[in-house]
């Protein structure tokens, strides 16, 4: 296609994670079972953490904002692609793609702010257990979920207003499932220098900094628990812990995969491929980190809530 200005596209192209024939029921029978998982584990936290009173604790409350978020994530960018695929069409909407942009954003930079208050939370239960119950009072709790959530919407809508300004070309392909900003940037015509600052200072502001403090939480968790004289005190610290960290590693591990994947290679699809992992398979594991290492989640909670199922419904 040649190349020229587009000052008012109607739609975008999304390519998909590969354009052959044959492997598209595959890929449609792959992502609705990691969609359905993904929405259906993370709806039992909610609900198991709703009916059971003893987890209506601090954690469990970042928790059930965690699986609610994770669940909006999931929506966002897999059903329009299970549509695509259904009806054997790449085209979405300008403004359904610049919608889904503001809302990905949305949702992974409150799922970046949870991650944080969830090591605060871990932090003061460990370091500071006789002040714990002042400190994370459910005041300072649902405050600090609305302030993530508006500094994350705040975040969204500035990149997706700044993305408003550009004028695109008429290769409006889109090597990817979903639209993502910065192959967005990619498509303009017009010059994105202040996008890009605009990307990299955020991404320093709201990237680096919440990970520097999650790494400083448990620089100082580990150094107390050190401190705990047995083995049994050790490991039960420890393990509190473990579930956040392993959601943490898969969160940042692959975000950062994501951008230094598409920073060392010219292949859009590889990059594609490589972001399933955060927007797909991040969300969908989360239910099973959590319920599967906490007692309180699997000896309890969701027993609870699978025997009360016959008559909720």
């Amino acid at each position: 296609m040649t190349s020229g200005n587009l000052s008012d596209p109607t739609e975008f192209l999304l390519l998909g994670l590969s354009e052959d024939p044959e492997l598209q029921p595959l890929l449609f029978f792959l992502f609705l079972s990691m969609y359905l998982v993904s929405v259906l584990g993370n709806l039992l936290i909610i609900l198991a953490i709703l009916y059971d009173f003893h987890l209506h604790t601090p954690m469990y409350f970042f928790l059930s904002n965690l699986s609610f978020v994770d669940i909006c994530f999931t929506t966002t960018t897999i059903p329009k692609m299970l549509v695509n695929i259904r009806t054997h069409s790449k085209s979405i909407t300008y403004t359904g793609c610049l919608t889904q942009i503001c809302f990905v954003l949305t949702f992974a930079g409150l799922e970046n702010g949870i991650l944080v208050m969830m090591a605060f939370d871990r932090f003061v239960a460990i370091c500071h257990p006789l002040r714990y119950n002042v400190i994370m009072n459910p005041k300072l709790c649902r405050l600090l979920v609305l302030l993530s959530f508006l500094i994350s919407v705040l975040d969204a809508l500035l990149h997706t207003l700044m993305a408003l300004r550009l004028s695109f070309c008429t290769d409006l392909e889109i090597p990817h499932f979903f639209c993502e900003l910065a192959h967005i940037l990619k498509l303009a015509c017009s010059d994105i220098l202040i996008n890009n600052i605009l990307v990299y200072l955020v991404t320093s502001l709201l990237g680096v900094i919440p990970l520097s403090g999650i790494i400083i939480s448990y620089t100082q968790i580990v150094s107390s628990v050190l401190k705990i004289p047995s083995a049994g005190g050790k490991y039960k610290a420890f393990s509190i812990c473990g579930s956040h960290l392993i959601v943490v590693s898969l969160f940042y591990g692959t975000g950062f995969g994501v951008y230094l994947s598409s920073a060392a290679t010219h292949s859009s699809r590889k990059s594609a491929i490589v972001s399933v992992m955060y927007t797909v398979v991040t969300p969908m594991m989360n239910p099973f980190i959590y319920s599967l290492r906490n007692k309180d989640m699997m000896g309890g909670a969701l027993r609870k809530l699978i025997s009360r199922m016959p008559s909720l419904l």
